[in-house]
């Protein structure tokens, strides 16, 4: 069965038109040309799987402003890092949220207080929904060193 046929038997075609050789070999050259889309269009799907294993949150603790580096690493490797300042001079901790706020703007991400001295810094494939109360805020902006 000629490729002619095949495509008028699947469209019904058959009775209704009669197609001269001529015209289906220009339109067998269409076919081809779109062929090779979907190989382009494989090129820009991105699997799920590695998504879901690429999406971490890190939780970090710094002792010296030298470990802000190492919490930068973190972000340019697209996961997110909570960042407990809890435990470390305020100067010190005031360099280290000046050097991630950096971070996070060089990457597009994004960096929120979400505790006292403690801060959420994502890069640009981690999204953040939702917000701390007012009164949480004020509380802790009182008690705060910030």
């Amino acid at each position: 069965m000629s490729l002619k046929s095949k495509i008028k038997t699947f469209f019904f075609l058959e009775d209704e038109y009669d197609y001269d050789d001529e015209e289906m070999l220009e339109g067998e050259a269409e076919p081809m040309k779109t062929s090779k889309q979907p190989a382009q269009q494989k090129q820009n799907v991105v699997s799920l799987q590695s998504v879901q294993k690429s999406s971490k949150v890190i939780l970090m603790e710094p002792r010296v402003y030298a470990e802000a580096q190492e919490i930068a690493d973190h972000l340019k490797n697209r996961r997110a890092v909570v960042v407990n300042l809890q435990r470390i001079d305020h100067d010190q901790a005031k360099r280290i949220v000046d050097f991630l706020s950096g971070t996070v703007y060089a990457i597009s991400g994004d960096i929120q207080r979400i505790g006292m001295d403690i801060f959420l810094c994502t890069p640009d494939n981690v999204e953040v929904t939702g917000s701390i109360s007012e009164l949480m805020q004020e509380r802790d902006f009182q008690e705060s060193r910030w």
